[in-house]
């Protein structure tokens, strides 16, 4: 199979471009080269700006490829940008949405790629919605050969999935847990999440790749592991070894008293119980499954991310909000209880 990546060293793609590259894969990866000591060998770089088409279009002038994707379009823009480069140079295209993109809030918990699209509360949801239209769109009138991939939390060894964290990532939190300060979770703490290590949503993707039956079809690649976020956080205190402290906040107070995007992350989002109905993939994927239980995932996350002391990005900002979170429900209790 060949193969080109927009993107292709991400947390979604990474775990791909090296799954691939063991299978033999002829893989291309386009990208501005700022991260290409981390590709394994035998894949090709395409050293561009995806965003320079006269030069993109140059560097592909010869060559075609069994499959397109692209893991860093956002809005609708993008792809067109991509159909005008792509749409005579591969046999199948695929576009990484989102499960953000669903009916928020659900009219049924369990989400299936039939639940509508919706979510007024976050724009980037909103904007993946958009570029599932225009491209089912091609599909339709121009026998463009789209599939579309929807992906929920998907984590790799790199960063800590939370639910409430600041600007420059999860290491704030996890140093919060370490020094047994209080750390917030979102709501009571018992919606249900998923959590997809990246491995294997790797094999989910890999299995559409090249597959006639993935054509003209949107297609969840989550695990079927639910957990409430309660479980999630106490999975993490339990990988660093320590006692979780943690203070429930209701997602609207805490939209309203910071500048993170609360608004689309949690109430667009991480706020929602969701539970993913496989069933679609598992038909075109046979052999798919999710074996890396949230707990296993987490012990190789933390242990990975305490031996990079590269990946511990300080955020002193968040660490000193969330001190204000938990002493203004100090004062809530306080004054309530007169």
């Amino acid at each position: 199979m060949k193969a080109l990546f927009i993107g292709g060293t991400g947390t979604i793609s990474n775990a791909i471009t090296r799954q691939l590259a063991e299978q033999g894969c002829e893989l291309y990866v386009l990208n501005r080269g700022n991260r290409k000591e981390g590709l394994p060998d035998g894949v090709r770089v395409l050293e561009a700006d995806i965003k320079d088409e006269a030069r993109v279009a140059e560097l592909v002038a010869d060559l075609k490829f069994d499959v397109v994707a692209d893991f860093i379009a956002f809005v609708p823009e993008h792809l067109e940008r991509d159909y005008r480069l792509f749409a005579d140079k591969t046999k199948q295209f695929i576009f990484i949405s989102s499960a953000s993109a669903y009916q928020t809030p659900l009219s049924d918990y369990r989400i299936t790629e039939g639940t509508p699209l919706s979510n007024p509360y976050w724009e980037y949801s909103r904007n993946k919605i958009a570029c599932e239209d225009y491209l089912m769109r091609q599909y339709r009138e121009q026998g463009f050969p789209v599939t579309i991939v929807r992906p929920s939390h998907t984590y790799d060894e790199r960063s800590i999935p939370l639910g409430v964290h600041g600007a420059r990532g999860s290491w704030s939190v996890a140093k919060r847990m370490l020094a047994g300060k209080p750390v917030i979770i979102h709501g009571d703490g018992t919606s249900l999440w998923t959590m997809t290590h990246s491995r294997d949503f790797a094999k989910g993707f890999i299995g559409l790749m090249g597959n006639i039956h993935a054509i003209g079809e949107a297609v969840n690649i989550t695990s079927d592991e639910s957990v409430t976020w309660n479980q999630i956080y106490s999975i993490i205190a339990d990988a660093l070894g320590v006692e979780l402290e943690a203070i429930h906040v209701s997602s609207s107070f805490l939209d309203a008293c910071s500048d993170y995007d609360f608004r689309g992350g949690l109430l667009g989002d991480k706020a929602n119980t969701v539970v993913f109905d496989n069933a679609k993939l598992k038909r075109l994927v046979p052999d798919f499954v999710a074996t890396t239980r949230l707990d296993q995932g987490m012990r190789e996350t933390v242990a990975h991310i305490l031996a990079h002391p590269e990946l511990q990005q300080e955020d002193p900002d968040f660490d000193q909000w969330c001190d204000r979170v938990a002493q203004a429900m100090e004062t809530a209790v306080r004054l309530v209880r007169g």
